[in-house]
């Protein structure tokens, strides 16, 4: 009768220890992004979708132009009229619609507020907290940025700072609307939440730039134009 090797046995049980626990960790692991399919908004725009932790977010900036009764949203380009507005509005990047398509299109914040909704059936703006919810879950704003940037620099201007994109959001540089001025494009995204900060005309948002691996919160006027992400209901 033939002797079991006790190395080879133990070899192999450790082997098999090692493959269990890279699988466990691999669940677990928060940097992991989980593609969960597209959603499409009225104008038929489709968006890749990724889920992170408890949410599942699109990893494109919104480009619709109307609302979800299918109301059209005003795209304002002059920027008087802009800065005096209270009602919702879009804009292209220095009012040249091949920006959208990569980019997305900037929104003031009374478009993300308005009761008919920017957002896909099942979707809507992200709340400031669900914002923090983000942040906190990729381990604090101070790296969450780092994660959430498309790598490389296609998009972003040098350095990309911090940028791995390990969650999938593929978070872009759209730039932003304020006093008639375009700027930030390439280094420089921002986001609206649906949450206002006063009643001193400014709302909540997300930032990241080219040269810091950080996400930003702050608030700022709700005349000007940013990026929108949406988040799954």
């Amino acid at each position: 009768m033939k002797k079991k090797n006790p190395i080879l046995f133990y070899q192999l049980f450790a082997m098999g220890f090692l493959l269990i626990l890279t699988n466990g960790c691999k669940k677990d692991d928060p940097n992991s992004p989980i593609e969960t399919g597209t959603v499409t908004d009225i104008d038929g725009n489709v968006y890749h979708t990724v889920t992170i932790g408890t949410q599942t977010w699109m990893a494109e900036n919104l480009k619709v132009t109307k609302y979800r009764n299918g109301d059209s949203i005003p795209n304002v380009t002059d920027g008087d009229e802009w800065y005096h507005l209270s009602t919702g509005a879009y804009c292209d990047y220095e009012n040249t619609a091949s920006n959208s398509s990569v980019y997305g299109k900037l929104y003031n914040w009374y478009a993300v507020a308005d009761s008919r909704d920017i957002a896909p059936n099942g979707w809507h703006v992200a709340s400031n907290a669900e914002w923090t919810t983000l942040t906190t879950y990729l381990v604090g704003e101070d790296v969450a940025g780092g994660m959430l940037k498309e790598k490389g620099t296609a998009h972003w201007l040098s350095p990309n700072e911090g940028a791995t994109n390990e969650t999938g959001f593929s978070a872009l540089p759209g730039g932003y609307y304020y006093g008639g001025s375009f700027g930030g494009l390439g280094s420089y995204g921002s986001w609206w939440s649906s949450t206002e900060y006063s009643s001193d005309d400014r709302a909540w948002h997300r930032t990241v730039n080219s040269i810091y691996g950080r996400m930003g919160r702050s608030y700022y006027y709700q005349s000007s134009g940013f990026s929108v992400r949406c988040l799954k209901d």
